[in-house]
């Protein structure tokens, strides 16, 4: 079991104090349910951080990348409601890529992930792939209290489009090229320990990536699947 989709959405972001309440009322009531309503999402998921900046870390599991680069997506992207256009006004340092699932697996979710963003030189992509997949992950997902590793690589272009929803925001987003997530389901203090043993200091060299490395864990706060909706 790993993402419930071959793309995804990542999203971190601060929030400005004076919208804190209300970004809580409207993710949870009106945004997390509205874009899991969309044709071909099925998971969405926040998290706020233990040891991490920006704050909060957001990821949307889609079935395929074409889903994200689809009508029905940037229709709602390029229509935001009243309510949405007033909360992203407070949105801060936020980094956000569309991306494709190079490599998904595990046992379950976590209740911790640790977000881990770098680059990978063209010239190397295909000797960290092989690296990632082969050895990296299948290694990081037999150790103690991982529920699951996933490697995202970022589709820049569709990344980069300006829709009406970001123009609303303060600031534009930065696009990390390359993610690596892993959920833990143990103990916050093993799981952090296991993470600083991970991905330490010379972590890049060893999988063929280069930095500015980016390390957060974050613990789950909300989760909206497609079927929330619609149960009784």
């Amino acid at each position: 079991m790993g993402l419930a989709g071959d793309a995804a959405v990542a999203i971190w972001h601060d929030i400005a104090v004076e919208g804190r309440d209300e970004f809580y009322r409207w993710h949870g009531e009106e945004h997390m349910p509205e874009r899991v309503e969309i044709p071909g999402f099925i998971r969405g998921r926040r998290y706020a951080a233990m040891r991490a900046r920006p704050e909060f870390f957001n990821l949307y599991e889609a079935s395929s990348p074409d889903v994200l680069r689809g009508p029905d997506y940037l229709s709602r992207l390029n229509s935001p409601t009243p309510w949405t256009t007033a909360v992203v006004k407070h949105f801060r340092n936020v980094a956000r890529s569309i991306c494709q699932v190079a490599y998904t697996a595990g046992q379950g979710g976590g209740g911790l992930v640790a977000t881990v963003r770098y680059d990978v030189p063209d010239i190397l992509r295909a000797d960290h792939l092989a690296c990632m997949r082969d050895e990296f992950l299948p290694h990081l997902l037999r150790q103690q209290g991982i529920a699951g590793v996933h490697l995202l690589m970022a589709d820049v272009d569709a990344s980069k489009v300006r829709t009406e929803e970001q123009k609303d925001r303060a600031e534009a987003n930065e696009i990390p090229a390359w993610i690596l997530l892993a959920e833990g389901w143990g103990d916050i203090q093993a799981f952090q320990s296991l993470c600083d043993t991970t991905f330490h200091a010379d972590f890049l060299n060893g999988v063929r990536a280069t930095g500015p490395k980016q390390v957060g864990i974050y613990r789950l706060q909300n989760v909206r699947t497609e079927v929330d909706g619609n149960t009784g």
